[in-house]
């Protein structure tokens, strides 16, 4: 039941709510701080994990938002030439600072302010995908465009 989910994981309903989305928050009794442990969880494959990575443009000191298949590593590079400035590491301050989560509990939406998303193409093989919901064990489905919807994301190949 919504009302009892942890406060990050309520967080996540109540913006997927105020957006208009009918998607649920499940909370588990076990971690999907990993895209492994959140396959396992859900009973599909790691590439249907939406994970949320939190980057720094270092020039403008914000956060960059890339949300990839569970699968992917993120070329940082080509993701650098496509806006045009570099891409650095957020430490944990720095995505807790931005976005009001800890790591391994980032979801693509409900962060302090709006950020910058980039969307992983990969992710549109699939009809449905799991995003985490603002906690370690907590989690969402929805579909690809969904993801590009809720964050005015950018869809491009980031491997």
């Amino acid at each position: 039941m919504a009302d009892m989910l942890k406060s990050g994981a309520q967080r996540i309903q109540d913006t997927l709510r105020e957006l208009g989305y009918t998607n649920q928050v499940v909370e588990l009794p076990q971690s999907t701080r990993t895209a492994s442990d959140a396959a396992q969880a859900m009973g599909c494959e790691v590439a249907q994990i939406a994970k949320s990575i939190i980057f720094r443009l270092p020039v403008k000191n914000m956060p960059l938002l890339v949300v990839a298949s569970g699968v992917n590593r993120i070329n940082e590079a080509k993701l650098s030439r496509y806006l045009a400035e570099p891409i650095g590491k957020a430490d944990a301050n720095f995505v807790r600072e931005h976005t009001g989560f800890a790591i391994g509990g980032i979801p693509p939406v409900g962060h302090l302010a709006p950020l910058t998303t980039i969307v992983d193409e990969d992710l549109f093989h699939f009809t449905t995908i799991w995003a985490a919901a603002g906690h370690s064990a907590a989690l969402f489905a929805l579909t690809p465009q969904q993801l590009v919807n809720m964050t005015h994301g950018i869809v491009m190949a980031i491997k």
